[in-house]
């Protein structure tokens, strides 16, 4: 009667255990991919989310709660984020689940070669469809973000546009013709003149006086004017 007691009690416990079965890598990727989703869902207008295939030999205990998980403060779009999925059960157990994404935005790229100082329009850049998470340097999105700025740098075709590839936006352009302002005794007087430099309002450059010649400094006071400075 002995052995069949125990014999029972083993099978009880193995039918126990059976119904604590482990949690699975099944289950620790899907609630992993949905945090991820929830988090970087708004970031692009596609996102692909692959989490990392688990250890085959990882056990870890069914969690009487449902799983918990914490990623680290969303900074930017990156390609790999580890997400934490904890039980706070009996015993509790903690694992990192690392997760490769991937979110697509249309981006600006270049339709042909631009060289520097060159004012991007509507026919030198179109829209396409990138991983903006490996565009480390950033992106620009439309063509607002450009209007009115000249290149920093020559680009050949068909690459991304960053910010940094932008000048400042420009009120006045160099070669332009502007008027030239000089205040003379509390008397305004006129002249036009030809912008050897470029820059927005409130930018320093210089005007070669269109009468005299002579090589003026003046500050931006909008479009097509220029203040002499004294």
């Amino acid at each position: 009667m002995k052995r069949l007691a125990t014999a029972l009690l083993f099978t009880l416990t193995a039918i126990a255990n059976a119904a604590l079965a482990d949690t699975t890598s099944a289950q620790l990727r899907a609630v992993a991919e949905q945090a991820v989703r929830a988090q970087y869902a708004d970031a692009g207008s596609r996102v692909v989310i692959a989490p990392a295939t688990l250890n085959a030999r990882l056990h870890l205990a069914s969690c009487p709660h449902a799983l918990q998980t914490h990623l680290p403060t969303r900074q930017g779009t990156p390609s790999r984020v580890a997400v934490s999925v904890s039980c706070s059960g009996s015993p509790g157990w903690t694992i990192q689940v690392p997760v490769q994404m991937q979110v697509f935005r249309q981006v600006l790229v270049t339709s042909r070669p631009l060289a520097r100082g060159d004012i991007a329009g509507p026919a030198d850049v179109h829209t396409e469809e990138r991983d903006v998470g490996r565009l480390g340097y950033g992106y620009v999105e439309s063509l607002d973000q450009i209007t009115g700025h000249s290149l920093a740098r020559p680009l050949i075709a068909g690459i991304v546009l960053e910010p940094g590839d932008l000048n400042g936006r420009q009120t006045v352009h160099a070669g332009e013709e502007v008027a030239l302002i000089a205040q003379i005794e509390g008397i305004e007087v006129r002249t036009s003149g030809m912008a050897l430099d470029g820059g927005d309002t409130g930018a320093h450059l210089r005007v070669r006086n269109g009468n005299s010649g002579r090589i003026i400094d003046g500050v931006v006071l909008g479009a097509g004017e220029v203040q002499a400075l004294p």
